[in-house]
């Protein structure tokens, strides 16, 4: 596994976030639709695309420690305490 962004895309279409995360567009669609159905997403068209974005600060603040996180467990870079 490795890392590939040390912080979340604000916002973002589902191609965009293939790209950026290397996950496969189907694993993507499935956690928009998790999200989607949890009321964390906001979603506006963008002419043909969806575009995808957290709906807190809180959340984004959230998942950006956890990516540092794997970042660091992957990297070997020292824990912050």
């Amino acid at each position: 596994m490795k890392a590939r962004r040390t912080r979340p895309i604000e916002a973002a279409h589902r191609t965009e976030l293939t790209d950026a995360s290397g996950v496969p567009r189907t694993v993507i669609s499935q956690h928009l639709a998790k999200l989607r159905l949890s009321g964390l997403d906001d979603t506006r068209k963008n002419g043909r695309h969806i575009i995808y974005s957290l709906r807190d600060g809180h959340l984004i603040r959230l998942i950006t420690e956890v990516i540092n996180h794997a970042d660091h467990m992957v990297t070997g870079e020292a824990r912050h305490r």
